[in-house]
């Protein structure tokens, strides 16, 4: 009978980062076989040790023996959530993902509930919106509104946990601390996204791996995603139109430089440095412009190389 279930298809599976997290791992375990207790959906629960330096890989292992549904991956150095996920992607068996924290501030009985619109087909993701005490609601408001003012997402919350196909995962760029942005680069790529409140409790154990230093290397990610959604794919529109500025305003410093030399008979030195300076600028911009626009095309042939191995791989078709 055991051999029959472990043959049974996965239908759902929840990856949990867990970095440090030995004393939440037992309770989040035993959380999570009552939630799963009944459902008519088979879960697996992808644990990914983070480089933990506690007892975090004696825990699993202990554990493990006692959930059947429990699978491990480790790292042997910390490399982040955004790497973990991709290892918990690349280990997961079902085409229905949930990054879920392994802190408890999320309990694993509104799993079910995240993953219900995806396995009824009504949408590919579906983020939690938080309903509780949050103590870094300030630097989170301040996130989420630049997101909005960047980009056109559907959901007040983007850095929540979430549920979503794994096609989604599929397009993702491999890019550190890009999970934040998930959401993002999913409804830019046409992906239905949905948003349900999550109660959200205080952390059962341990401290946060988040600090003040993060604030700045995210508003660098946002602007880096901005950059990729709106110019990734034809870096010379934004390069050649620096370009062609700055030359537009050294021929018309020129202009002027020569009309003062015609009538005054002297030149302007200063206006002079203006030509040169923009003339030099403008030919660097271009420059690089026309270096991406090279590097895109490589992007464009290898996904479409991607796509097609993809189509042949998929036994679906």
């Amino acid at each position: 009978m055991t051999d029959e279930r472990a043959a049974l298809p996965i239908d759902v599976s929840v990856l949990v980062p867990a970095k440090d997290e030995a004393e939440n791992l037992p309770l989040f375990m035993q959380l999570c076989a009552e939630a799963f207790a009944g459902r008519a959906e088979r879960y697996e629960v992808v644990v990914i040790d983070d480089g933990s330096t506690d007892a975090t890989p004696a825990v699993l292992d202990e554990l493990r023996a006692r959930y059947p549904f429990l699978r491990c991956v480790r790292h042997r150095a910390q490399r982040g959530i955004a790497d973990a996920l991709r290892s918990g992607y690349l280990a997961a068996r079902s085409d229905v993902l949930v990054f879920y924290p392994a802190d408890l501030q999320f309990k694993p009985e509104d799993i079910p509930r995240l993953v219900a619109p995806i396995l009824a087909g009504e949408s590919d993701m579906v983020t939690g919106y938080k309903q509780g005490v949050y103590e870094k609601a300030f630097v989170s408001k301040i996130y989420n509104g630049l997101s909005r003012a960047l980009f056109d997402v559907p959901v007040r919350d983007l850095n929540n946990v979430k549920a979503y196909r794994r096609a989604v995962m599929d397009d993702q760029p491999v890019r550190p601390d890009w999970h934040r942005y998930m959401i993002v680069l999913a409804a830019a790529r046409g992906y239905t996204v949905t948003e349900i409140p999550v109660p959200l409790y205080p952390r059962h154990a341990g401290k946060s791996k988040f600090g003040l230093s993060r604030i700045p290397v995210g508003v660098l990610d946002m602007l880096a995603v901005w950059f990729e959604l709106r110019f990734g794919q034809k870096p010379l529109l934004a390069f050649g139109m620096v370009g062609a500025a700055l030359f537009a305003i050294g021929v018309l410093a020129g202009l002027f430089a020569l009309g003062v030399l015609i009538t005054k008979g002297q030149g302007v030195r200063a206006v002079w440095t203006v030509i040169q300076t923009c003339l030099l600028l403008g030919s660097v911009f271009f420059a690089t412009g026309l270096l991406g626009e090279q590097i895109a095309v490589m992007r464009a042939e290898q996904r479409e190389l991607r796509r097609r191995f993809d189509e042949r791989r998929d036994p679906r078709g």
